[in-house]
């Protein structure tokens, strides 16, 4: 088996909240992405249609104002259902290319009634397949003001040529034991998604990566304040708090021994490609594995509920 893997970690800016022109520049990059013979390309947390920038530049904690309902409900409307086929054109170039994808967006799930949104993981793989939606199990201080929490059905891997890929958003990387989840059903290539900048991904990227012995992948979007679409509800309000550089990237690469492939590129748009071996994993895994011949389950051990929660079961 050909135990190398071509990578394309998608460093973009979002359309902001308009759904129908993010999916444009996603489909582009797939697209380009095919042209550099890539197997597996990676977007960034919330990306489709984009982070919710506002809750921490207009008071997003205020109670029952008009500018939070009217952002939430506009944030809302640009977000994913998957069950109406909103990914489909995704999955169809996913599997004309041969491609897997890992896609961050905002999801509307009808299971949940369609009302609220979770930041969810999707990985669709290369014969176009969703074979996993894993909505994020803790959304992070303010982005509870607008996100739900999920669940564990997400915590899955999938078989990738010689890999064995699972992934996270954001900051439930930092949770020890969904890492574990992962590491305990052979994960060995592990996809982190972030919002953007360098701060979240320059240290726990080579963390986790030392810990699993691991491949690991952090993918960032970008946003800067001329991003904002001037259709966007209440534009004033928030730019009048916003900084210039609201995510400058930070997407990178490290290897099973936790040292640097590719150093977060940060300010730079478009496509990051490289190339990885799986043979690096075997080596690494010589003297650490950490759900292997280096634990003991007899002492500690986890369980994962993976069902899929809802409100309503109908028989």
């Amino acid at each position: 088996m050909n135990t190398t893997l071509k990578i394309a970690m998608a460093q973009l800016a979002p359309v902001w909240l308009d759904k129908g022109a993010t999916l444009n520049k996603i489909e582009k990059a797939i697209t380009d992405a095919a042209k550099d013979n890539c197997e597996l390309i990676v977007f960034g947390e919330a990306l489709l249609p984009g982070y919710p920038f506002w809750l921490a530049l207009t008071g997003g904690a205020e109670w029952n104002t008009k500018v939070n309902k009217e952002l939430h409900a506009h944030y809302v409307s640009q977000s994913i259902c998957i069950e109406k086929g909103e990914l489909d054109v995704v999955c169809k170039l996913a599997k004309e290319h041969k491609m897997a994808v890992y896609l961050g967006i905002m999801e509307r799930p009808l299971d949940r009634g369609g009302h609220s949104i979770y930041a969810s993981l999707v990985y669709i793989n290369p014969e176009g397949d969703i074979k996993s939606v894993h909505r994020k199990l803790q959304p992070t201080y303010d982005e509870r003001l607008t996100w739900a929490p999920g669940d564990g059905n997400g915590l899955q891997v999938h078989p990738l040529k010689a890999f064995t890929v699972g992934g996270l958003n954001c900051w439930e990387n930092w949770m020890p034991l969904p890492r574990t989840a992962l590491y305990g059903q052979g994960e060995n290539l592990h996809i982190a998604v972030w919002p953007g900048s360098d701060h979240n991904t320059k240290d726990i990227t080579r963390f986790i990566a030392r810990e699993s012995r691991s491949f690991v992948v952090s993918v960032s979007s970008l946003m800067s304040k001329s991003d904002f679409p001037e259709n966007t509800p209440h534009l004033e309000a928030i730019l009048k708090n916003a900084p210039d550089t609201l995510a400058n990237g930070g997407s990178c690469i490290a290897g099973p021994d936790g040292e640097w492939i590719v150093e977060p590129v940060i300010h730079k748009e478009g496509l990051i490609i490289q190339s990885i071996d799986f043979n690096r994993v075997l080596e690494e895994r010589q003297n650490f594995d950490p759900v292997g011949h280096y634990s003991r389950p007899d002492v500690t051990k986890l369980t994962v509920n993976r069902e899929r929660q809802s409100t309503v079961e109908i028989k």
